[in-house]
């Protein structure tokens, strides 16, 4: 097993583990379209259920910021071209 970090959100501020970017980070994102290289459907809802994860988690985190529109950064960049 590789004691590299790997690209994985880090909750609650979604933040990549390994590199601390804005989660998904282009390696994440690379590793997803690989692993539902087959089924893009599934990885838009799977993303969809992470974007809702996050949002809830992000607003808890700052009480006054204004909601942040997170469909770019978790689908809109997975959608078929």
């Amino acid at each position: 097993m590789s004691r590299r970090a790997q690209h994985l959100p880090s909750r609650p501020t979604w933040r990549c583990a390994a590199c601390g970017i804005a989660w998904p980070c282009s390696p994440a994102k690379l590793r997803l379209l690989g692993e539902y290289r087959h089924d893009r459907a599934a990885l838009l809802v799977y993303l969809a259920t992470l974007q809702a994860e996050a949002a809830g988690q992000l607003a808890a985190l700052d009480r006054h910021a204004q909601p942040v529109d997170l469909s770019e950064r978790f689908t809109g960049w997975a959608r078929a071209r």
